[in-house]
Protein backbone atom coordinates (compact mmCIF):
# COMPACT_ATOMS: atom_id res chain seq x y z
CA UNK A 1 0.00 0.00 0.00
CA UNK A 2 2.77 2.48 0.85
CA UNK A 3 2.62 6.01 2.10
CA UNK A 4 1.69 9.21 0.30
CA UNK A 5 2.25 12.97 0.23
CA UNK A 6 -0.24 15.78 0.85
CA UNK A 7 -1.04 18.23 -1.95
CA UNK A 8 -3.16 21.41 -1.76
CA UNK A 9 -3.80 23.67 -4.73
CA UNK A 10 -4.58 27.38 -4.73
CA UNK A 11 -4.51 27.17 -8.52
CA UNK A 12 -7.96 26.53 -9.97
CA UNK A 13 -7.84 22.85 -10.93
CA UNK A 14 -11.63 22.50 -10.74
CA UNK A 15 -14.12 22.27 -7.88
CA UNK A 16 -13.01 18.82 -6.72
CA UNK A 17 -9.39 19.96 -6.28
CA UNK A 18 -9.34 23.71 -5.53
CA UNK A 19 -8.21 24.38 -1.92
CA UNK A 20 -8.98 20.73 -1.07
CA UNK A 21 -6.46 18.50 0.72
CA UNK A 22 -5.37 15.82 -1.73
CA UNK A 23 -2.93 12.95 -1.71
CA UNK A 24 -0.44 11.65 -4.23
CA UNK A 25 1.98 8.75 -4.39
CA UNK A 26 3.82 10.15 -7.41
CA UNK A 27 5.98 13.06 -6.18
CA UNK A 28 8.34 11.11 -3.92
CA UNK A 29 9.88 7.85 -5.10
CA UNK A 30 10.38 6.46 -1.56
CA UNK A 31 7.52 4.10 -0.62
CA UNK A 32 5.07 6.17 -2.67
CA UNK A 33 5.59 9.20 -0.43
CA UNK A 34 7.11 10.53 2.76
CA UNK A 35 4.05 12.29 4.23
CA UNK A 36 5.45 15.59 2.92
CA UNK A 37 3.25 18.62 2.26
CA UNK A 38 3.13 20.37 -1.13
CA UNK A 39 1.30 23.51 -2.21
CA UNK A 40 0.49 24.73 -5.71
CA UNK A 41 0.24 28.54 -5.67
CA UNK A 42 -2.36 30.54 -7.66
CA UNK A 43 0.17 31.05 -10.50
CA UNK A 44 0.92 27.32 -10.88
CA UNK A 45 4.25 27.11 -9.02
CA UNK A 46 4.88 24.12 -6.74
CA UNK A 47 6.24 24.50 -3.19
CA UNK A 48 7.37 22.10 -0.48
CA UNK A 49 6.21 23.04 3.02
CA UNK A 50 8.93 22.09 5.48
CA UNK A 51 7.82 21.55 9.10
CA UNK A 52 11.25 20.41 10.40
CA UNK A 53 11.91 21.38 14.05
CA UNK A 54 8.44 22.90 14.58
CA UNK A 55 7.42 20.23 17.12
CA UNK A 56 9.04 17.87 19.61
CA UNK A 57 7.98 14.35 20.57
CA UNK A 58 7.06 13.91 24.26
CA UNK A 59 6.45 10.48 25.81
CA UNK A 60 3.44 10.34 28.17
CA UNK A 61 4.46 8.69 31.44
CA UNK A 62 2.31 6.21 33.35
CA UNK A 63 1.49 8.78 36.05
CA UNK A 64 0.10 11.27 33.49
CA UNK A 65 -3.75 11.41 33.30
CA UNK A 66 -3.50 11.12 29.49
CA UNK A 67 -1.66 7.79 29.71
CA UNK A 68 -3.64 4.89 28.21
CA UNK A 69 -2.41 1.45 29.33
CA UNK A 70 -4.47 -0.26 26.60
CA UNK A 71 -2.78 1.80 23.86
CA UNK A 72 0.91 1.79 24.75
CA UNK A 73 1.95 2.63 21.18
CA UNK A 74 0.02 5.92 21.30
CA UNK A 75 1.29 7.28 24.61
CA UNK A 76 3.01 10.34 23.20
CA UNK A 77 2.12 13.91 22.28
CA UNK A 78 3.50 16.55 19.96
CA UNK A 79 4.73 19.75 21.63
CA UNK A 80 5.22 22.97 19.63
CA UNK A 81 8.76 24.39 19.68
CA UNK A 82 7.83 27.92 18.65
CA UNK A 83 9.73 27.53 15.36
CA UNK A 84 7.92 28.22 12.10
CA UNK A 85 7.97 26.03 9.04
CA UNK A 86 9.43 27.09 5.71
CA UNK A 87 7.93 27.20 2.25
CA UNK A 88 10.45 26.55 -0.50
CA UNK A 89 10.13 26.17 -4.29
CA UNK A 90 10.08 22.58 -5.46
CA UNK A 91 11.44 22.21 -8.99
CA UNK A 92 9.65 19.01 -9.96
CA UNK A 93 9.60 17.83 -13.58
CA UNK A 94 7.17 14.97 -13.62
CA UNK A 95 3.60 13.78 -14.20
CA UNK A 96 1.64 13.15 -10.99
CA UNK A 97 -1.85 11.98 -10.10
CA UNK A 98 -3.77 13.51 -7.18
CA UNK A 99 -7.02 12.53 -5.47
CA UNK A 100 -8.98 14.09 -2.54
CA UNK A 101 -8.00 12.89 0.95
CA UNK A 102 -11.59 12.83 2.24
CA UNK A 103 -13.56 10.88 -0.34
CA UNK A 104 -16.63 9.05 0.96
CA UNK A 105 -17.88 7.36 -2.19
CA UNK A 106 -16.79 4.19 -3.94
CA UNK A 107 -13.06 4.15 -4.74
CA UNK A 108 -13.67 3.67 -8.48
CA UNK A 109 -15.59 7.00 -8.54
CA UNK A 110 -12.96 8.96 -6.61
CA UNK A 111 -12.04 12.19 -8.44
CA UNK A 112 -8.54 11.99 -9.94
CA UNK A 113 -6.47 14.62 -11.65
CA UNK A 114 -3.35 14.08 -13.73
CA UNK A 115 -0.88 17.01 -13.58
CA UNK A 116 2.28 17.76 -15.57
CA UNK A 117 5.02 19.87 -13.93
CA UNK A 118 8.14 21.17 -15.60
CA UNK A 119 10.81 22.75 -13.38
CA UNK A 120 8.22 23.23 -10.62
CA UNK A 121 5.62 24.95 -12.77
CA UNK A 122 2.28 23.49 -13.83
CA UNK A 123 2.28 22.82 -17.57
CA UNK A 124 -1.00 20.95 -18.03
CA UNK A 125 -3.67 19.04 -16.10
CA UNK A 126 -6.60 16.80 -16.90
CA UNK A 127 -9.48 15.35 -14.90
CA UNK A 128 -9.17 11.58 -15.38
CA UNK A 129 -11.85 10.44 -12.96
CA UNK A 130 -13.76 8.45 -15.58
CA UNK A 131 -10.73 6.93 -17.30
CA UNK A 132 -8.60 3.89 -16.60
CA UNK A 133 -5.00 4.53 -15.56
CA UNK A 134 -3.54 2.97 -18.70
CA UNK A 135 -5.73 4.88 -21.17
CA UNK A 136 -5.38 8.35 -19.64
CA UNK A 137 -1.61 8.00 -19.12
CA UNK A 138 -1.07 6.95 -22.74
CA UNK A 139 -3.25 9.77 -24.12
CA UNK A 140 -1.88 12.40 -21.75
CA UNK A 141 1.76 11.57 -22.46
CA UNK A 142 1.06 11.70 -26.20
CA UNK A 143 0.22 15.44 -25.95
Amino acid sequence: MGMFDYFVSSYDLGDQFYEVECQTKDIETVMGGTMSHYWLDPHGYLYLINYDNTQDFEVISEDDPDFRPDRRWSNFRWVKTGQHGKVQPYFLTKYIEIYPTDWNGPWENCPRLYIHFKHGRLVDFEDVTERTSASFEQDFLAK
